[in-house]
């Protein structure tokens, strides 16, 4: 049998908290100590040694004093002291062992022998309202714990998970703090913007509606207080969840306070950030020989300026933690947090603030049959941006000779903005005030059989000003302006839940039945204000009075959606070798039509135990299990109210009705109302149905594990805004389900996890994931529809990729440059052979979508030192390079612009030449990333003299994107900041994006 732990040499401040927290023993005044408060006068040191069955020391095993909070840990021989009084029952429990008491007599020295519990061997992940032995499992979830998380300046749970988990992409938009992330399960199934995972918090479902922040909605959870994030990838695992969970499920748990076991942690860590990879454009000497070398007119002001470093700074990141967690007896526990956090960009004016606090607590009563969980985080977000695309193009185009300041004050340009006067007239400022609450009451009504009830609010208001100051010295910036949204959501969630387990012989089952009501409400108003005194105050504290000139602006919606949902699941075991999952959940939306208000989503699964099978017992197998399932999701991210009727005052176009006969005059054709959307009961759910097979193993004593999937996800129902093919119509567009097309995701995951002898000092784990996924658009109608749209002048408009028949997800679809013609122009392919290149001559070029993501790890341990290692990347997908097709042109480096050598590649390149949407632009988007490294000391408070007062002291230093491996030539290949088109989500297009950064970190845990 594998020992979980191993000998004296093994690290044992790994063991003494998960990752080196420190626990500070207190008196505790909680139900059941009022009558016994020790009598310290008549206690004795009591020693002894804490052992296995084959004598093997166990490092950090609890020994406390039954019915109080007293109580240590043993040492790394396995050893303990602790004061006691005779009568006094002490329970040594350990981790994977059964806990033993014993009572005390007048002995003062005392060993205990503990024996290794199988049952508690085996892993536990969250499934679904509940948890279940990762033995049982007949689904595709992948669990990871908080120690194995991504380490360094992390804001959100996505970036925990970058790397870790088979099938699951993650991917930052930009490298500004808390900037929003793709995150992608299993690859892409719905052709709208609806591609995010459902997120389910400590029982708690989340809306994805927007908070009207800009950056990552989930910023508001604090990561330090995270225990386990499982994802639920499969139909089987998913398909509980119904309506919303076509994109998959992340299941996040946050920390509760365990018995035996009191602790306070502090954590503090500072951090420096720089930009990671800048873009080669010219210097100033390499400028002044390039311009006049291509025929241009140089501008040379005498400077010698690096932009990037001018617009950019080392940003410095401060991360203040505090938690308390323990169990005043088995009756309560509780873990609460606070925590601050500010997080410095490396663009200038670029900060993200945050507030956190955390309580969560479980009390029991009536000898454990009545449980009520609470769980409240609020958190305060202060978000505070550039003008992100305004600094990047500056910072790349901008002429090198041009000095940034001139006699100490930033140099006056002609005809633009000197983009350091505009960090100091422009902000844009977000604060957002949340609070996240359930509490989930249960009671066993007869042995196996309990009700639960969850209930929970989650409330979140935003105010975002957008503002610039008057500024006198350029045309066209002398008014200012002011931009105000004040955004406010609630959500609101009731289920009842029943479960009943029961017994009979080999078999074990477990029905679960419940009711939900979820009902959502998003309101927001913007106003938009010109026209301010030039006094230096900004705009958001001054008056502004509407004028005809300057008129104020003022937009607002409303949105309330209500789901009302039915489901049931029954788990069924035999013998412990035979499994088998039934799920059906029917949800209604508000958001569907009369027609079809409900959808039914059922799911099936088994599974097979092989290993426990007698023919099994001498085989080199120490774990081996076949599963295999089928099941359909729904995805409900679309625009409210599309299926109701919808009309407007117009004031506009041709939009007058002749009232009066004989009218020569518009006061005769007044304006009217007009059909802004038509009514359609008839719209359905997208529906994604999948099937999954998989294999777990394990080898040589569990030390080589991993797992096999292959899967096959189809979508179907696709919801689309079309135009009507018929011209007459109310309306320019409908919604519709479009016939018969589907999105297919096929593919295979891999992971694969290796430890060495854990009786050996030196401590190593090796492992790694990879996925390979086949995407594809079947049965599409269309032609192309687009996803990814060029924007700037001569450009907007034009397609980059999109949906097309037979070809994944964002194919670029575009012209093939083969180089420069003798008139000095573009030239292109001519793919139909027709003797000229036109539109028709466009052609899938490839696709956004990597084929394969990967990532592996390493951890190596011996004595107090650890390192720890995660690479990640992708291969097979393309990146197309807006930045590069809109600033590095040969004509503007003619006109005195910067570039780099891009432009000037082709000598006989005119300067006239246009920048056309081609793969001139399209980039190979592979690369391999060393996405965290982390090398740790964790200091025995002994050695320093805190051995009475400190349980522990880790010191750590990590290092983020210390490199990427990669021929793109942006800031990043994990990029992209394209624009939605009619709500059609973009992929695989950079265009000024925020670059990454590379961050030293260094912090300090003492745990009390």
């Amino acid at each position: 049998m594998m020992k979980l732990l191993s000998k004296k040499h093994w690290s044992a401040l790994l063991l003494l908290g998960m990752g080196c927290q420190f626990t500070f023993s207190a008196p505790s005044f909680a139900e059941g100590n009022f009558s016994r408060i020790p009598a310290y006068e008549k206690q004795a040191e009591i020693r002894g040694t804490v052992t296995d069955e084959s004598g093997e020391e166990l490092i950090g095993a609890s020994v406390s004093i039954k019915g109080t909070v007293t109580g240590t840990i043993t040492d790394i021989d396995g050893s303990f002291s602790i004061n006691a009084n005779p009568g006094d029952v002490l329970v040594f429990s350990y981790i994977g062992y059964i806990s033993k008491e014993v009572t005390l007599g007048n002995e003062t020295t005392l060993n205990v022998e503990l024996t290794a519990d199988i049952t508690q061997l085996e892993d536990v992940v969250v499934v679904a309202y509940g948890v279940q032995k990762k033995s049982d499992v007949t689904g595709a979830i992948s669990s990871t714990k908080s120690e194995d998380f991504n380490k360094g300046v992390v804001v959100n749970p996505g970036q925990l998970l970058q790397g870790k988990v088979a099938g699951v992409n993650v991917t930052n938009t930009s490298g500004e703090p808390g900037a929003a992330q793709d995150v992608i399960i299993r690859g892409i199934g719905s052709l709208r913007s609806g591609t995010t995972p459902l997120y389910v918090v400590d029982g708690f479902v989340l809306d994805n509606t927007t908070t009207g922040l800009a950056s990552n909605p989930l910023n508001f959870i604090n990561p330090q207080d995270i225990e386990s994030i499982d994802v639920l990838k499969d139909a089987s695992a998913a398909a509980i969840y119904g309506a919303r969970a076509a994109n998959g499920v992340i299941v996040i748990t946050t920390k509760r306070g365990k018995e035996g076991k009191t602790e306070m942690n502090l954590s503090v860590s500072t951090a420096w950030s720089n930009m990671a990879n800048k873009i080669d454009v010219f210097s100033a000497d390499e400028f002044r020989r390039q311009v006049p070398a291509i025929g241009g007119t140089l501008y040379d002001a005498g400077g010698n300026t690096d932009w990037q470093n001018a617009l950019t700074q080392t940003g410095r990141s401060n991360n203040i933690n505090f938690s308390m967690s323990g169990a005043a007896s088995e009756r309560f526990s509780y873990y609460a947090s606070a925590g601050v956090e500010d997080l410095e960009g490396i663009l200038l004016n670029s900060e993200l603030k945050r507030y956190s606090g955390r309580v969560n607590m479980t009390q029991k009563a009536l000898n454990g049959r009545f449980n009520v969980d609470y769980n409240l985080t609020a958190s305060r977000t202060e978000n505070f941006r550039p003008d992100n695309g305004g600094i990047i193009v500056n910072m790349l185009q901008l002429n090198p000779t041009i000095p940034a300041y001139t006699n100490g004050s930033p140099t006056q340009l002609v005809d633009m903005l000197n983009p350091v006067v505009n960090n100091e007239i422009y902000s844009d400022v977000a604060i957002n005030n949340r609070m996240l609450a359930n509490i989930s009451p249960s009671y066993e009504i007869i042995k196996g059989l309990t009700y639960k009830l969850n209930l929970g609010v989650d409330f979140s208001t935003t105010n975002r000003d957008v503002q610039r100051k008057p500024y006198n010295l350029l045309e066209g910036y002398e008014l200012g302006y002011l931009n105000s949204t004040i955004t406010r959501n609630s959500n609101q969630l009731v289920e009842n839940i029943l479960t009943y387990k029961f017994e009979s012989g080999k078999s074990e089952t477990t029905v679960l039945v419940g009711q939900s009501y979820q009902k959502t409400f998003v309101q927001q108003q913007a106003f938009g204000l010109s026209g301010f005194a030039n006094n230096d105050v900004d705009p958001i504290y001054q008056d502004q009075t509407s004028t005809q000139e300057q008129p104020t602006t003022v937009n607002s919606y409303a949105i309330e959606n209500e789901l009302q949902s039915f489901f049931g699941r029954v788990n069924y075991g035999y013998d412990g070798k035979y499994l088998a999952t039934a799920t059906l959940r029917a949800d209604g939306s508000s958001k569907f039509g009369e027609n079809n208000k409900y959808g039914v989503f059922p799911s099936f699964a088994l599974g097979w135990n092989i290993s426990r099978e007698g023919f099994m017992q001498d085989s080199f197998f120490d774990n081996l299990k076949l599963r295999a399932s089928w099941g359909q999701t729904g995805n409900q991210e679309i625009p409210s109210k599309i299926t109701q009727l919808s009309f407007t005052e117009s004031k506009g176009g041709n939009d007058t009705y002749p009232l009066t006969p004989g009218a020569t005059t518009l006061d005769g054709y007044p304006y009217g109302t007009i059909f802004t959307r038509l009514a359609n009961p008839d719209i359905q759910w997208e529906v994604s149905t999948q099937t999954n097979i998989g294999l777990d193993f394990s080898f040589f004593d569990f030390r080589l594990s991993g797992t096999v999937d292959y899967f096959n996800k189809i979508s179907e129902n696709i919801l689309l805004e079309v135009v009507p093919a018929d011209p007459i119509q109310p309306t320019a567009t409908y919604w519709t389900n479009v016939p018969d097309m589907q999105i297919q995701n096929q593919g295979f995951e891999f992971g694969l996890e290796y430890n060495n002898d854990p009786q050996r000092p030196f401590q190593f784990n090796l492992g790694g994931n990879a996925t390979i996924i086949d995407n594809k658009v079947v049965n599409s109608p269309f032609a192309v529809l687009t996803t990814g749209a060029a924007s700037g002048a001569g450009q907007t408009g034009a397609t980059i990729n999109g949906y097309i028949n037979g070809e994944p997800i964002g194919a670029f679809y575009m012209k093939d440059f083969i180089g420069i013609g003798e008139n000095g122009l573009n030239a292109f392919r001519d793919v139909n052979g027709d003797g000229q290149v036109l539109e028709n001559d466009r052609t899938v070029v490839g696709s956004a979508l990597p084929k394969m993501l990967y990532a592996f790890h390493t951890n190596l341990k011996y004595k107090g030192f650890d390192l720890g290692v995660n690479f990640n990347g992708a291969s097979g997908n393309k990146i197309f390079n807006h930045t590069t097709m809109s600033l590095f042109q040969k004509g503007m480096l003619a006109s005195s612009f910067n570039t780099t050598d891009f432009a000037t590649q082709y000598p006989e390149e005119d300067i006239t030449n246009a920048n056309e949407v081609s793969t001139r632009y399209l980039e190979d988007g592979s690369f391999l990333r060393l996405n965290n490294a982390t090398l740790a000391y964790s200091l025995r408070p002994e050695t320093i003299g805190l051995g009475d007062a400190v349980r522990n002291i880790r010191i750590s230093l990590t290092g983020q994107n210390l490199f990427v491996i990669t021929n793109y030539s942006g800031f990043d290949p994990e990029v992209n900041t394209g624009s939605s088109t009619g709500g059609v989500q973009t992929f695989g297009i950079d265009r000024f994006t925020y670059p990454k950064a590379r961050t030293i970190l260094l912090g300090l845990n003492v745990a009390f």
